[in-house]
């Protein structure tokens, strides 16, 4: 397959827009159109991590983590960054990372704690803002089912666990085309007055070229009357963390011992035991100390994250059991889930799981 046919599929279940601000999620090395036969997964990409993948006749590196975060001015092998970089160009290897919108969505890093951990139910803890858009349009009511349905199929109208969701009403649409208009229903130079519904139907901004394409495609008019206007809803399937339950509530201790264990954690450090019973349980892979409010106001009794500082335990304040587990603990499953994702859209591909350990702090 061509790289971009296996970016093509991350993209669609992890969008690009779904990232944060300051990230560098994509193809960061190598040709989309180039062919690949052999994909390397890992979370981190380190000079090993190519050196593995150049042993194994990979094309390609997916990893969590992006080797490149910022711009880069030299190439000179001076650090590991660049000398990862320098290796994957020169034995044509394509580096693609799937970072903070992995992050961000229901099927990603924090479902994958979640599993681990026994949690279910699960939830975004933090919901993200701005990502939803509403399409008006105006449509002849003899067309108006199969019109609807187009904007539907082309990925409109989910809310939550509902699809095809939308709000319609009718009224009078009027239109005189000039000399060079074409008009689908009347003719031109006459005032033409046609009974139209108004569909009203959300969508993720992300996919506004799609949803625009499929409406002008099914619409019946010559110009199409529509409009799009951004919305502050937050989208309950794409955020921060996650919230859920454990099956049978247990006691802190017993709790924690459970996350270190299913975590592979060399040590777990955390706030003062609070003699609650665990039932409500919120994560974040890697550094998380800025979701801690959202999961004390979601009554979470524990938080399971990655990052935290000295200072920053004492922000627990009593009203949750604040728990970090390590950065590469907290995230190190990531692969694996890349892995069953992408086996179960490719059976038939070559994907391998990196067998170099990446994390760079060890314990005594």
């Amino acid at each position: 397959m061509q790289i971009k046919d296996i970016t093509g599929f991350l993209e669609s279940i992890a969008p690009l827009a779904y990232q944060e601000s300051y990230d560098n999620s994509g193809l960061i090395v190598g040709d989309k159109n180039a062919v690949a036969k052999k994909v390397l997964i890992t979370l981190d990409c380190t000079e090993a991590v190519v050196d593995e993948a150049i042993k194994e006749k990979c094309q390609l590196i997916i990893a969590h983590h992006p080797i490149v975060f910022s711009g880069m001015k030299k190439f000179n092998g001076k650090t590991y960054v660049e000398r990862t970089v320098m290796k994957a160009i020169k034995h044509d290897i394509g580096i693609y990372a799937i970072h903070t919108n992995y992050d961000n969505v229901m099927t990603g890093v924090n479902a994958m704690i979640c599993e681990k951990l026994g949690i279910w139910d699960h939830q975004i803890l933090a919901p993200k803002k701005g990502l939803l858009k509403k399409l008006y349009t105006f449509i002849p009511l003899s067309d108006y089912e199969r019109v609807r349905q187009a904007v539907f199929d082309a990925g409109a109208g989910y809310i939550g666990n509902y699809s095809e969701t939308s709000f319609n009403t009718t009224g009078h649409g009027t239109f005189r085309g000039n000399e060079k208009a074409n008009p689908a229903i009347g003719k031109k130079g006459k005032l033409e007055q046609v009974e139209e519904g108004k569909l009203e139907v959300i969508f993720p901004a992300n996919i506004e070229n799609r949803i625009v394409a499929a409406l002008k495609d099914a619409h019946p008019y010559e110009e199409v009357a529509y409009d799009i206007v951004s919305l502050d809803n937050a989208l309950a399937s794409v955020g921060s963390g996650m919230i859920g339950r454990l099956k049978k509530p247990m006691d802190e201790l017993t709790f924690l011992k459970k996350v270190k264990k299913e975590l592979h954690a060399g040590v777990v450090r955390h706030t003062p035991l609070l003699g609650k019973t665990v039932e409500t349980v919120a994560v974040c892979g890697g550094a998380g100390r800025f979701l801690l409010s959202d999961a004390i106001n979601s009554k979470a009794d524990v938080y399971i994250t990655s990052d935290i500082k000295y200072h920053e335990f004492f922000d627990a304040e009593g009203r949750i059991l604040l728990a970090d587990v390590g950065h590469y603990e907290s995230e190190q499953f990531t692969k694996d889930l890349l892995f069953r994702h992408l086996s179960e859209k490719f059976p038939t591909f070559a994907f391998l799981l990196s067998k170099v350990h990446t994390n760079p702090v060890n314990y005594i």
